[in-house]
Parts: structure tokens; sequence; C-alpha cells
């Protein structure tokens, strides 16, 4: 196909994952420094800046001819320069159905979509064997000092919906600051401190523990719940196994 892009750049980690996941490494002239999947195949690859702070000066010496973006990942501003010299997709997921309709819309773009359909396959598989296990009132921290948690309107609120974890913070939207009244309050079966965007560890979970003493506090592999393209394959598979563990 002519109109395949051939120079392009992601400003997504997760987008980043997948388009060499479809085949397309040679293709892939730039990605952020949080692209980090597959390590092995992204070292080579030029790093453009941050997610939130990109390089527009070596993005533009670059020359791509296909930018893939997101409206939660990069900020309105650097999508709006780019977009008056370069082709942008600005990807909107904030549910799994978004994120499969993402993977196929891009292995069309791309003429990939034999290997797209394979791996929207493959998720689905893998969604479709989730545990049969009882709910457990969740409340998900992303971030500390202030503390922060996830809303309705989030990728991570549908995963947990699906995980049999309804959000206790779901009146919400987007990612609310919380204090740890506010958390007390929601009377959680379940806090998971996730490993990402806030490195979460073991010692913040005791002042968590004393704030909410009859919730079960753990940490959790950020990734199975922040992650969308081809990681959702092995979240899903990881999350599978491990809601088993917590039931």
């Amino acid at each position: 196909m002519t109109n395949t892009p051939q120079r392009i750049i992601s400003l997504v980690p997760s987008l980043t994952e997948l388009v060499i996941d479809l085949g397309l490494q040679q293709q892939l002239v730039g990605r952020t420094r949080f692209c980090a999947h597959p390590k092995e195949k992204v070292e080579d690859i030029p790093i453009i800046g941050g997610t939130k702070n990109p390089r527009l000066d070596k993005i533009r010496d670059l020359n791509p001819d296909y930018i893939i973006a997101n409206k939660e990942e990069n900020r309105p501003e650097d999508i709006k320069t780019l977009a008056e010299d370069f082709e942008v997709n600005v990807t909107q997921i904030a549910t799994i159905e978004d994120a499969l309709i993402t993977i196929h819309e891009l292995g069309k773009k791309f003429n990939r979509s034999e290997q797209a359909e394979s791996l929207i396959s493959n998720i689905q598989e893998a969604l479709d064997d989730r545990p049969k296990v009882t709910k457990l009132n969740t409340a998900y921290l992303i971030w500390k000092d202030p503390w922060m948690t996830v809303g309705r309107d989030t990728y991570i609120h549908d995963i947990m919906n699906h995980w049999q974890l309804p959000n206790v913070f779901a009146e919400q939207k987007r990612y609310p600051k919380i204090d740890l009244d506010d958390l007390k309050r929601q009377n959680p079966d379940l806090i998971l401190l996730s490993s990402e965007p806030y490195p979460f560890k073991e010692k913040h979970m005791a002042q968590i523990e004393e704030a909410c003493p009859t919730a079960r506090v753990l940490l959790v592999e950020g990734e199975w719940f922040s992650w969308y393209g081809s990681r959702m394959e092995h979240a899903f598979k990881r999350l599978n196994g491990w809601r088993k563990t917590i039931a």
C-alpha cells in the first residue's frame, strides 16, 4: 500500500510496543524515553523526549509521516503544534474496547491487519479466561503527596471492573486527589498501590494500613492495569492468575 506510513514516531509507550509487535520496528524512527518495551528492540530507536515534554525540534528533524499520540498521555499544545505539519493520530483509550479498536485501526493503517486481528483474538481469549471470583470493593492509588486515585473515565477503572474490583471512587472523574480520610470513608475491601507512575514500595503500605485497618493493602504491577496495546495479552493472563490468589 502506497499510503502506508514509512517514518513513524510514537509518543505513547504502550503503542510503541504495539507498533513493534506489528512488525514495524524499522519504520519507527522516534519514541519517548518512557517507551521501554520490548527492551531489546527499542534501544536503537531515537528518543525525542518525554510524553509530556517532547522535543519538537527533534521530531521535525526526523521528518515523520505519521505520529501516534494520546489525549491523556500527551499535552494538547504539543499535539496542536505537531498537527500543523504532520499527520497525528490522537488516540483516546478509556476502556478495553477502545484499546482493541485502536489495535484494529492501527493494523489497518499500517497494512498489518492480519497481525492485528491475531493479537486481538489472543487478547480476547485471555479476557474470556477471567476467573469467577467475588467482587472486592477496591481503591487504586497512583500517586503520593498528594495521594491520587482513578475515576470512572479511565482505562484503569475499566480493567478494575472487568476483574471484579469495583472502584470505590467511581463517582469521580480522571485522577482525583484524595486524603487518607477520604480513603477510610470509602471503606474499601482492597487497596492497591501501583508500581507506576508513582513507584510504591512496601514501606508505603504501613501508612495506608494504619489509616484503613480493615482493608487489605497490596502492591500491584501498574502495567497490568494501565498498559494497553499488545501488552494487554500478557497483562490479562497475569491478572487472571493474580486475581485467583486474592479471591
